[in-house]
């Protein structure tokens, strides 16, 4: 059998990898050795930038499986009938860290599914949470900016991250359940997935529905304590990694199960929470989760690089049947994400494989850029709208209109009646048991009392105290004896 011959870029075969030309046995190297510099200056600009959130990640491939109908809600062509199949790509994550960081730690994780539909690529782009931090995106620059490193000490600083929270009550839900014993899962396998955001399904009848996103794990909710985490995080960094490449090399395929939360459309309005703040949860006993299919993953990236690093997810990749809601975060992030794809990876970003429609034609009059690869024919034209038979619109809305009024300007999210920041976290606290409730309460407290401010101390945990009274005093007793120790 003939060996492969290695060769240069330009398809030139390579006389010698082993040494580099020069002047000479011992003499310098040589500009001449195109081999060589062509090497370097690769290797210079083989990385690009990493994400600024969700930085660190892991990622495989699989399908989505409609095991109920849904027909009633949706006309997504993928959900359209009980046992129908779609490609999918999973790409789980950290949001803080940077792309050297550990997987092992208190963190939200993202949960980010392309599904390759015949209506091109839909992108769902959730975390492990139900809600979020924030609910405005104007503030998402200033959130992460104080839950990263800190530019003089370049480490992550309690006094950034628990000043920012203290300054923004609607954090108070989220952080209750990141605090919480769902806050370090013990692997990507082991824990849910949600939209998070509030989506607006639209039927053939042109009914519109809002929805929230479920998907429960088959292999049960595992999680670590603080004490755990910290052990695993010094002896394998990549312990979410290693965990779910392994599970798939071994066909220990995982799998989740896609629940729906949904609401007609005409009660969003009078609803006793905001629908569209994605602080909030709608509790189960008001809209029941219905079931639609399942999620298995069942193929590792063969390059990690080309398929996890370069995943593009955009939450406002949608097909037929599936739009956008009101909630303002979705709102921002529809812009963020792509944007953020667009300066990373190019504007050609698309094209590339894992980003690619797999099951439906990109065709559209978008030309050049780096890394281009659509080329048509020498007949084709770039513009629209044109007299040889190009691309041409549909007319058909992918989802249904939504009425509007007022003046513009910027305005404080409209109040519902129970629209308070703390009344939810209030809840979560009391459906933990006793035991749950002290490692929440031992976590805040760790973190807490390293902030040097008393103002800002003060102020979270007034927090606390709003939410319920028991938890705020527990939180300021174990932040008191903490500060006292030290």
């Amino acid at each position: 059998m003939s060996k492969r011959v290695l060769t240069t870029e330009s398809g030139a075969p390579v006389a010698d990898n082993q040494n580099s030309a020069s002047a000479g046995v011992g003499g310098p190297l040589l500009l001449q050795d195109q081999h060589l510099l062509e090497k370097l200056a690769r290797f210079n600009r083989e990385r690009i930038p990493e994400r600024v959130v969700h930085a660190r990640g892991s990622g495989a491939y699989g399908y989505f499986e409609v095991t109920d109908d849904v027909t009633g809600f949706t006309r997504a062509n993928f959900l359209s009938e009980v046992g129908k199949r779609t490609e999918t790509f999973i790409r789980f994550s950290t949001v803080a860290d940077s792309l050297g960081g550990s997987d092992a730690v208190r963190d939200p994780r993202g949960f980010a599914l392309k599904f390759y539909t015949e209506e091109g690529n839909y992108d769902l782009v959730g975390n492990n949470t139900p809600v979020f931090f924030i609910k405005d995106p104007i503030k998402f620059p200033d959130f992460i900016h104080s839950q990263k490193r800190d530019p003089f000490t370049g480490q992550q600083e309690p006094d950034n991250v628990w000043d920012f929270w203290a300054h923004s009550p609607e954090a108070t839900h989220q952080v209750t359940y990141l605090m919480g014993d769902r806050g370090i899962p013990a692997s990507y396998r082991h824990m849910n997935g949600y939209g998070s955001h509030t989506y607006q399904w639209t039927n053939a009848e042109g009914e519109a529905f809002f929805v929230k996103y479920h998907f429960k794990t088959n292999q049960g909710i595992r999680s670590l304590s603080s004490e755990q985490a910290a052990e695993i995080v010094g002896k394998d960094g990549n312990s979410h990694q290693t965990d779910l490449l392994q599970a798939i090399e071994r066909g220990v395929n995982p799998s989740w199960t896609l629940y729906v939360q949904i609401m007609p459309a005409a009660e969003a309005a009078d609803y006793r929470f905001n629908p569209f703040d994605v602080t909030k949860v709608w509790p189960h006993a008001d809209y029941p989760l219905q079931r639609v299919g399942r999620l298995v993953l069942d193929r590792n990236p063969d390059n990690v690089f080309a398929e996890v690093e370069q995943a593009a997810f955009s939450p406002n990749n949608f097909v037929p049947g599936i739009t956008a809601s009101p909630d303002k975060m979705l709102q921002g992030r529809m812009f963020a994400y792509a944007d953020a794809h667009r300066y990373r990876l190019g504007v050609n970003h698309t094209q590339l494989p894992v980003n690619a429609p797999k099951n439906a034609p990109a065709d559209n009059y978008g030309r050049d850029g780096s890394y281009a690869t659509r080329y048509g024919s020498r007949h084709d034209k770039n513009y629209e709208p044109n007299s040889y038979d190009g691309p041409a619109q549909t007319d058909a809305a992918l989802g249904a209109p939504a009425e509007l009024s007022g003046w513009t300007g910027t305005y404080t999210t409209a109040q519902h009646v129970k629209d308070d920041h703390f009344f939810q976290a209030g809840e979560l606290y009391r459906l933990m048991s006793s035991d749950e409730q002290a490692r929440l309460i031992a976590n805040i407290a760790g973190g807490l009392s390293q902030v040097t401010r008393d103002d800002v101390v003060e102020k979270n945990l007034a927090h606390f105290h709003a939410a319920d009274p028991e938890y705020g005093k527990r939180v300021e007793e174990a932040v008191r004896e903490l500060r006292d120790d030290n």
